[in-house]
């Protein structure tokens, strides 16, 4: 295609110059980006470099996802999918990404809380006050609802409680949640277990 000489563009030295130091300055700014990604790449892996290597299975669903579990000086620091396990190959799900907060978490609840009816602030309580509060409530509840006898039968149920289990729980917290229950007599057993 010809252009005419009036569409033709009149580049000076100096516009040239510019430009060609602005391509040449955009290049290597791209080039570095790439490197900086690099840097942070090996800067993470250099984070669990020297750290001891365990494998593990997640704890919080009945597939048995592989996980490996990278530990420094007893602590964990990183927790990701095990690429050579059969069943995720290296992929894990959004509970099981967030296994290092089940470890490490600086917001977790480390003292019980009590707050009395009526009250508007908040009251740290012993963990021995907590559990003794909680089982006697459940005495009363229980021994106010239990039904003994159905008809002829012997039916020892509890309809005045309800257990509701959580997504947070893994398979050994079920099973030991579901046996507790039903040995106290309940018949409203749940657990949401959804993503």
């Amino acid at each position: 295609m010809i252009l005419r000489k009036e569409a033709r563009m009149k580049l000076s030295r100096r516009q040239f110059l510019t430009l060609s130091i602005g391509s040449f300055a955009g290049t290597a700014l791209s080039v570095l980006g790439a490197k900086k990604a690099d840097a942070e790449l090996v800067a993470s892996e250099c984070r669990i470099k020297k750290a001891t290597i365990s494998h593990s299975i997640c704890c919080f669903c009945g597939v048995g996802c592989g996980v490996i579990v990278h530990t420094s000086e007893g602590k964990v620091i990183n927790i990701e999918g095990d690429p050579e396990h059969p069943i995720n190959e290296g992929s894990v799900c959004s509970k099981g990404a967030s296994l290092l907060q089940v470890a490490v978490n600086e917001r977790r609840a480390k003292k019980v809380l009590h707050r009395k009816p009526g009250a508007i602030d908040w009251e740290e309580i012993s963990w021995e006050e907590a559990i003794n509060a909680i089982a006697e409530k459940i005495r009363e509840t229980r021994n106010a609802s239990l039904i003994e006898k159905d008809g002829d039968f012997v039916v020892n149920r509890n309809e005045g409680i309800a257990a509701l289990g959580g997504a947070a729980l893994d398979n050994e917290e079920c099973y030991l949640y579901s046996k507790l229950m039903r040995a106290l007599g309940l018949v409203y057993i749940e657990h949401q277990a959804r993503i």
